[in-house]
């Protein structure tokens, strides 16, 4: 009966994402009095069902995951949100805290600047950003049989045109890149476009080019700034006002839109700091410590003028490379999530939100890329619901000898009349892996005849 009761509180969440103390006394009829309705609301925080933000006058009260999932009876997707009790509930109600104050408005938000005891007092070996259950796992997912002993970058190469494809891409796509799964994959083939001095092309040839730099370079690039420099310098290459900005360390002061946070604006410091950055980096032992570490601190620094998030993806792949583990292309990582993630980071030094997506995408990686799995994974949910519209898709592309560029246009033409709009981008991405992946072996699935395959796939992978 009690719980019952306490689900009748949270109805006035139903019509309002927040609500003041005396709007929720509204609500209610006959209207609550005060105190009631403060008890209520406080014993419905304490259940962690909702939580609260501002102070006086300005307090408001909003639902959490697991209060979302109480009032409408459908399973959250939070890992932790449905524990009531424990430090584990506390993490996810901070993370709840977290995610309400980013999406206040930027001018509601407290300025906040760089702050150095951030980096400070960071130790490496001895603190640690990810747990270390978590660390033990995502090395068991990455390693890779028969390859101890191999030289650096082995795995990385046996599977590179596929990361090729996959880094560029994704990591393009999280800063704003619209190239599809499949123009990518026609530009870094052909290497030229009738769109190729775009600047979103520039930016995936980019991409192709640092990452070979760092394939090429395994056994000896690390965290030093060669590398780095280096590394920036390739991936802005033709993007910058000045050729002179590319590989150099930022002497102008830059902004962040969207976010509260002001980088550092003295040349001299910055450098400095991007050196002790660079040299607590090389003494993490741990792969996966070192590349988060490297995730979380140089888009934070703003060493660079621009293009400082593109280069903490790719170094975060330079222990994956060296010691031989799966690497990470940020498969299905939502652009929402990382910004949001990376954000928390600038104004709140918060690195819970980043450490979930690194943690997912990593894990996502691997499965693509590990070609000896001990286990076979859960199905893909969102395929399965849409595994139909992918394949006759798919055999449309097929029967009407669609190249890669004639096929994007017409994957986004279907799904902007067919699929809702929170799915397009997925569904999208979907089906043109399922192009990528096509071979002899496995076209039947999609129900085309062998001439009609080979007719396609001669004309598919035919280069400009």
């Amino acid at each position: 009966m009690e719980a019952g009761t306490k689900m009748e509180w949270l109805k006035p969440f139903q019509t309002r994402p927040e609500l003041s103390a005396l709007d929720y006394e509204a609500a209610f009829d006959p209207r609550l009095p005060r105190r009631t309705a403060i008890n209520r609301l406080n014993r419905l925080r304490e259940l962690g069902w909702i939580q609260r933000t501002g102070e006086t006058r300005a307090t408001v009260y909003f639902l959490t995951q697991a209060g979302r999932a109480r009032l409408t009876g459908e399973p959250t997707d939070a890992p932790l949100s449905l524990k009531e009790e424990g430090p584990e509930y506390r993490v996810t109600r901070k993370l709840e805290e977290v995610k309400h104050q980013l999406r206040r408005p930027v001018f509601e938000r407290t300025p906040v600047g760089y702050r150095r005891e951030f980096l400070d007092s960071y130790r490496p070996n001895d603190t640690f950003y990810l747990p270390e259950a978590t660390r033990r796992k995502l090395l068991e997912t990455g390693s890779q049989p028969g390859l101890a002993g191999e030289e650096a970058g082995t795995y990385a190469r046996h599977v590179c045109q596929r990361l090729l494809i996959d880094l560029s891409w994704n990591s393009s796509r999280l800063e704003g890149n619209t190239y599809s799964l499949l123009e990518t994959e026609q530009l870094l083939q052909s290497s030229q476009s009738g769109d190729a001095l775009s600047r979103e092309a520039v930016m995936i040839l980019n991409h192709k080019a640092a990452i070979e730099f760092l394939l090429e370079s395994a056994s000896e690039a690390t965290f030093d700034r060669r590398t780095i420099l280096n590394l920036h310098a390739l991936l802005t290459t033709d993007l910058l006002r000045s050729a002179s900005y590319e590989g150099a360390l930022r002497s102008d002061p830059v902004g962040i839109g969207g976010s509260a946070y002001l980088p550092l604006a003295i040349p001299a410091l910055i450098e400095s700091l991007f050196d002790q950055i660079l040299m607590k980096a090389r003494a993490i032992r741990d792969p996966f410590e070192q590349a988060f570490f490297a995730m979380v601190h140089l888009p934070y620094l703003q060493p660079f003028i621009d293009g400082n998030k593109r280069v903490s993806r790719l170094a975060a792949n330079l222990p994956f490379f060296q010691r031989n583990l799966a690497p990470l292309s940020f498969t299905g990582v939502a652009e929402k999530d990382y910004t949001d993630a990376v954000l928390a980071v600038y104004e709140l030094n918060e690195v819970s939100l980043l450490r979930d997506v690194f943690v997912q995408a990593y894990e996502r990686s691997a499965e693509r890329y590990t070609v000896i799995r001990g286990v076979m994974g859960e199905p893909d949910v969102f395929r399965v619901r849409y595994r139909e519209a992918i394949t006759g898709q798919v055999g449309e592309i097929i029967r009407a000898k669609l190249d890669r560029r004639q096929a994007a246009a017409r994957l986004r033409e279907w799904a902007e009349e067919s699929v809702i709009e929170a799915d397009r981008r997925k569904f999208i991405a979907a089906a043109e892996e399922s192009l990528s992946g096509l071979h002899e072996g496995n076209f039947a699935r999609y129900r085309v005849r062998p001439s009609e395959f080979e007719a396609w796939f001669e004309r598919w992978n035919k280069r400009a």
